[in-house]
């Protein structure tokens, strides 16, 4: 039977020869996840079952990301139940404030996780593992629970999307943008329970982190999972970095899809979303002159280095615009480390910026930018639904690095193109 990329990664955690679309089927787990939000809530649930030890101390990892540093009694608590657990079941992979980061960027650049795994996250956003040719997704913390008791988990099989990317990005435009062009095309229930597989010969040209930021918003199309081909690009990430086996899944050739869906890279232009859904996507050009009071750099979604390269080169030698309060934050440790030995977080600071140790913050109003009433934020993270900034008469508009630095610059939604030359705004 032909199979997707998918569909190969579930049947050899289900021990089986084939699976398809809308079967039931156990899996395996190579990794289960949890935050400092989601954690305790399984943990509660492992321990209400009379469990009395994990199937496993190394394919388990707790990251305190969310609320951290504490920002609040509940915070502080949360983290407490999380770090107990941690120390008596001696989970290995136990990241706390000082050596933690935002999840989805930690796992990966840790080598927890690689091709061919199946990993299930407490977290919707798990599904950014498929940028490594895996097949990761969000659970609830129940199956998060039963992950970390029995090393399983049960899967409908899904149906997929062939997303056909042809050509190769213009300057300025990053994966970011493709992601937000597809999910104005398609909406965000446009892939409801199907696997996005993005294929064709623009893939090569997509950088790992512009595959990671594709792959992290696959949730807002209402995808399973987004999963990516494993190439060399892939292979080389994955060197000297990830510790498990490297299984590479192809899609047979005659795979069935539910549908077909192509993008020429090459025509794509810096795209926003304005509120309230991912799916209200408008390209800078028109939705240029939107002002802003703050700009949000970082996040699981587009924290990484070479976000914070492309933030800072924006931002050298110019100003955030007076009124504008922009905030940037390292996804990890090891990013934060590297801005401030390659100078980037200088940079920020002269330009006006707070710079932040690594956190979700302020993606879902946590803390560190929560918005006001009447406020209104360009961000680079992933989602942009009524109050997820703070204060439900709030507004966050989904950007990419350059568009989010640039806009920070001149105090409305504008395109690095639009800046004067001669590093003044």
């Amino acid at each position: 039977m032909a199979m997707t990329m998918t569909q190969k990664i579930l049947a050899a955690h289900a021990g089986l020869e084939d699976v398809e679309a809308g079967q039931l089927i156990e899996a395996k787990l190579d990794m289960v996840l949890g935050n400092d939000i989601t954690s305790p809530v399984a943990i509660n649930e492992f321990e209400k079952c009379g469990a009395t030890k994990v199937f496993s101390t190394e394919k388990i990892a707790l990251v305190l990301d969310h609320f951290t540093p504490n920002k609040d009694i509940k915070a502080a608590e949360q983290c407490k139940q999380t770090r107990e657990f941690a120390h008596k079941h001696s989970i290995r992979n136990f990241y706390d404030v000082g050596e933690a980061g935002i999840e989805h960027a930690l796992l990966p650049e840790k080598g927890l996780v690689g091709p061919g795994d199946c990993i299930i996250g407490a977290d919707s956003h798990t599904c950014t593992y498929g940028a490594l040719g895996a097949f990761s997704t969000g659970v609830g913390s129940t199956d998060m629970a039963a992950g970390m008791m029995s090393g399983k988990a049960w899967f409908k099989v899904p149906s997929a999307i062939k997303v056909v990317l042809k050509n190769s990005l213009q300057e300025d435009v990053s994966g970011k943008d493709v992601i937000l062009h597809l999910i104005g095309r398609i909406g965000v229930d446009g892939a409801l329970y199907q696997s996005l597989e993005f294929t064709g010969e623009g893939v090569a040209s997509l950088t790992m982190d512009d595959r990671f930021s594709i792959a992290n918003m696959a949730i807002e199309a209402g995808a399973k999972n987004g999963i990516f081909p494993v190439d060399e690009q892939t292979l080389e990430y994955c060197r000297d970095r990830y510790r498990g086996e490297i299984r590479r899944y192809v899609a047979d050739e005659d795979a069935e899809y539910s549908r077909v869906v192509e993008i020429d890279l090459a025509a794509l232009e810096p795209t926003v979303s304005l509120p309230h859904l991912p799916e209200n996507t408008k390209t800078v050009r028109e939705a240029a002159g939107l002002p802003i009071d703050q700009s949000i750099i970082g996040s699981c979604t587009n924290g990484r280095i070479s976000d914070m390269r492309i933030a800072a080169h924006i931002l050298k030698g110019r100003k955030v615009a007076p009124g504008v309060r922009c905030i940037v934050i390292p996804a990890t440790q090891q990013i934060y480390l590297e801005c401030i030995r390659e100078g980037l977080a200088e940079i920020f600071v002269e330009a006006g910026a707070a710079l932040s140790t690594p956190t979700c913050g302020p993606c879902l109003g946590g803390h560190m930018g929560v918005l006001a009433s009447g406020e209104r934020s360009i961000s680079t993270t992933n989602r942009n639904f009524v109050g997820r900034m703070g204060h439900p008469e709030s507004e966050v508009i989904l950007s990419s690095p350059a568009v989010a630095a640039a806009s920070a610059v001149l105090g409305y939604i504008a395109a690095p193109e639009d800046l004067p030359e001669g590093g003044k705004a």
